[in-house]
């Protein structure tokens, strides 16, 4: 998303793309060497935003954004020509680069209304390059602490809005991949190790839409194993937490054909986490 303001500017751009153009010495936006000594700031950052709301690709905006910081260094074009460089990098999935430029821009105007877009962008460079459940999750744990940041450092931001739901997708994503290595271990028919990863679900991405099939699956793997009390147990939580969910259905079939029935029995976590969950009872 653009900072909010940058648009407006469109017709504004339109008129001095023609005066530009002659002060580039005729080089237009070929990526030809820009040759921009004395034009000026103001009308060197139109020009970048008019190659941005204009051009399917951002690379000639990034030139002149970075034209701007380099020839008026200390000037207000140059501040706000930092963070749309940085939105144009992201733009063209640069996203090392956006994240480094973003973080120059807070580094060096911390208390700037457009901190809260550069620390977003920073995130977003993370976010945008979540792959799918099956690679290496590590870009999903980056992204995570870096929507975290946006939220805690600019709550009352449009930008923590967002994060907020990102920050939700992400964490979705990371109990998807749990539920994936589960889902191997059980088909394997290592069940201590599929409990174990279905167990991480239940307890440390309960909000997520994960949970109803990892109570499931854990009912699968204690029955194979013979643990009917822990089966039982994880039987209750599901039915009284999605009792309306496909997976309470196939949970109580399997309970229901061995002779048992989903409720809370024995000890251990499953059976903590009823009384918690359940019964309220925390101590």
């Amino acid at each position: 998303m653009a900072r909010r303001g940058a648009a407006g500017h469109g017709l504004v751009a339109l008129a001095l793309a023609g005066l530009l153009l002659t002060g580039c010495g005729g080089t237009g936006s070929s990526g030809d060497a820009l040759n921009l000594e004395g034009v000026p700031a103001e009308e060197i950052f139109r020009r970048g935003e008019f190659e941005l709301e204009t051009s399917r690709r951002a690379t000639d905006a990034i030139r002149y954004f970075s034209e701007v910081e380099r020839l008026y260094p200390y000037s207000r074009f140059a501040r706000r020509a930092l963070v749309m460089q940085a939105y144009a990098l992201h733009r063209e999935r640069n996203y090392e680069e956006a994240r480094t430029v973003a973080q120059r821009f807070l580094d060096t105007y911390p208390g700037d209304e457009d901190a809260a877009w550069a620390q977003y962008l920073i995130a977003l460079s993370f976010y945008d390059q979540i792959e799918d459940v099956g690679r290496d999750q590590g870009l999903t744990f980056q992204a995570l602490r870096a929507l975290r940041d946006v939220i805690e450092r600019h709550p009352d931001s449009e930008y923590a809005r967002s994060s907020v739901l990102k920050f939700d997708l992400a964490f979705d994503h990371l109990a998807g991949k749990e539920m994936e290595v589960g889902r191997f271990y059980l088909r394997q028919r290592q069940y201590a190790a599929a409990i174990n990863r279905f167990r991480v679900v239940v307890e440390d991405f309960e909000t997520t839409t994960h949970t109803p099939e990892a109570l499931h699956r854990l009912v699968e793997s204690y029955l194979a194993l013979g643990l009917t009390e822990e089966a039982r147990t994880a039987g209750a939580i599901l039915g009284h937490n999605f009792q309306g969910n496909p997976f309470y259905d196939d949970s109580f079939r399997l309970l229901t054909g061995q002779g048992l029935a989903p409720d809370a029995a024995g000890e251990g976590w499953l059976r903590d986490l009823y009384r918690q969950a359940v019964r309220g009872d925390w101590l």
